[in-house]
């Protein structure tokens, strides 16, 4: 990561129970922050236990993000309507913890903008951007931060006039490793290293330069996840 010029990553922990582990050793690397909470694949867990849990976790210094939370209609490996309120109590909870939100949407997306929609305060992050025109629309007319990964850089990605269309101040690279590992990796474990060519091919798309869209990128990654003014 060092070697590839980037200098801070937000590592995602969505099981609960490797959270203490994986803080332990975060915690050794000032380039590292923290995100954690109850993805949507694990809401039915979700009880008072585990939201205590959450809320001890979101109190440590090293937790920069509340996530992934959100729903994924995909797999459904929680009910729909378990992930919806374990999805809006978990908004709550940041808010009130003052933590920004990374967002998992998954086929889902109507009721994941219902649900953000009644919590306006939040500052959203749409992780791994790749929804329609519902998602989108809502996102932009909030000011939520939209965040690419490798799938910019897949032969199929159709979504260019969402890239173009992100306000520059709301726009966010990511891996989502060790999945979608980007061309010329694809194939690979993916790690954070090859977050390079996806900032590198969203200047391509939105024909500005690499240089820019690292400062851009990283300026935005420390105001919302570091609380870094800029």
């Amino acid at each position: 990561m060092r070697a590839a010029g980037v200098g801070r990553a937000l590592v995602v922990e969505s099981e609960l129970d490797r959270l203490d582990g994986t803080l332990s050793w975060a915690a050794d690397e000032t380039c590292l922050g923290v995100a954690a909470g109850c993805h949507p694949h694990n809401a039915r867990a979700w009880d008072d236990r585990v939201a205590e849990q959450v809320c001890r976790a979101w109190v440590n210094p090293m937790v920069r993000a509340a996530g992934e939370i959100g729903l994924d209609y995909h797999y459904d490996h929680s009910p729909r309507d378990v992930q919806r309120r374990v999805f809006a109590d978990q908004l709550s909870m940041a808010v009130d913890a003052r933590l920004p939100v990374v967002i998992h949407a998954r086929e889902a997306d109507d009721d994941v903008v219902a649900v953000l929609r009644e919590r306006p305060a939040a500052t959203v992050v749409l992780h791994s951007f790749s929804s329609g025109a519902t998602l989108r629309d809502a996102g932009l007319a909030a000011g939520w931060f939209f965040s690419f990964s490798g799938m910019v850089t897949f032969n199929s990605w159709a979504l260019l006039d969402t890239v173009r269309a992100v306000p520059a101040d709301r726009l966010l690279i990511e891996t989502d490793s060790p999945y979608l590992a980007p061309v010329p990796h694809r194939g690979k474990r993916n790690e954070p290293a090859f977050v390079v060519e996806v900032a590198r091919k969203l200047a391509a798309i939105r024909g500005v330069s690499f240089d820019e869209i690292a400062e851009t990128t990283t300026n935005n990654a420390l105001r919302v996840f570091w609380g870094q003014s800029i």
